[in-house]
This record gives structure tokens, C-alpha cells and sequence, in this order.
């Protein structure tokens, strides 16, 4: 079945920053952790740089509504040169109003900038969190009618 998933880059914090986000989702890692030291030899190629080792080269966590974030550490020996910036946000839409603050908040954790959450003229509350390895979140969710109501 076809499917589609955000792949991270980190500079050497992908262990933490997953290990953060299996705690701030809840969920178990749908492929296991694995490291770069168990790269197969390859005739004729440079193996893993001892400082390398240790870095993460895959792992897999599911979100939410079936998406999956996958991670792995750059490789410095390989050119690898991490840039983060604000080009690529990952969107939770969530159920509920508790879900995103519970997200929100979970992630906010060491953040280095939060927008939300509130209402919105569009009719969902929003949120934005760049969280704590550099990765910028976007929350959305349905405003209860209820509490948005006229009142007579």
C-alpha cells in the first residue's frame, strides 16, 4: 500500500529528539532503532568513521492518522552539512481541542518558538511550535460550536 512519511535529518540528536517524541506521541517505533555502525563493509569503500558509529542511521515512529516521521543522523565523513530553517512544517491535524494542547505543550518542552494556541478566522484553533531540535510543528482543530455559539 502507498504511503506517505516526513523523513528528519539531525546533527547528531536524532536518538533524543525520537526518544522526545515516542514520550510526546504515545506510540512505539514501527521500524527499530538502528545505528550506523551496523553498516555492512563494502569492498573497496571507506567504512564508518568511529565518531559516526554510534549515530542513528534509521528509525520510524507513527504520528498520527497513519503518518510516519522517520529519522536518522547526517554523516559528516560523507559531506553531510544539516541546515535547518522554516521551508517544511509538519501539520498534526488533530481531533480535538485537548489533543492539540496536549501536543502543543508536549512538544513545546525547551522550545526555541510557540505561536497558539487560539482561534482562527478560519475556523479551527492553530498553534506553532519550532521544538527544541529545530523541527517546526503546525496544530489544527476543530473549534467546539459550542463554545463558539452567539449567545441570546
Amino acid at each position: 500500500m502507498a504511503k506517505v512519511s516526513t523523513y528528519l535529518n539531525f546533527d547528531g540528536t536524532c536518538e533524543e529528539a525520537f526518544a522526545f517524541y515516542k514520550e510526546v506521541f504515545g506510540t512505539e517505533y514501527s521500524a527499530p532503532l538502528a545505528r550506523k555502525s551496523s553498516l555492512p563493509a563494502v569492498e573497496g569503500q571507506p567504512g564508518v568513521p568511529p565518531e559516526e558509529a554510534d549515530g542513528v542511521l534509521h528509525v520510524a515512529l507513527p504520528l498520527l492518522g497513519g503518518h510516519e516521521i522517520m529519522g536518522t543522523d547526517i554523516s559528516p565523513s560523507m559531506g553531510h552539512v544539516l541546515s535547518l530553517g522554516n521551508a517544511v512544517s509538519i501539520n498534526l491535524e488533530c481531533d480535538e481541542l485537548d489533543q492539540l494542547n496536549h501536543l502543543f505543550f508536549g512538544l513545546s518542552e525547551g522550545a526555541a518558538e510557540t505561536f497558539g494556541p487560539m482561534p482562527m478566522p478560519w475556523g479551527q484553533h492553530f498553534a506553532t511550535v519550532q521544538d527544541r531540535f529545530g523541527i517546526r510543528w503546525m496544530l489544527v482543530a476543530p473549534v467546539d460550536p459550542a463554545l463558539s455559539a452567539p449567545s441570546a
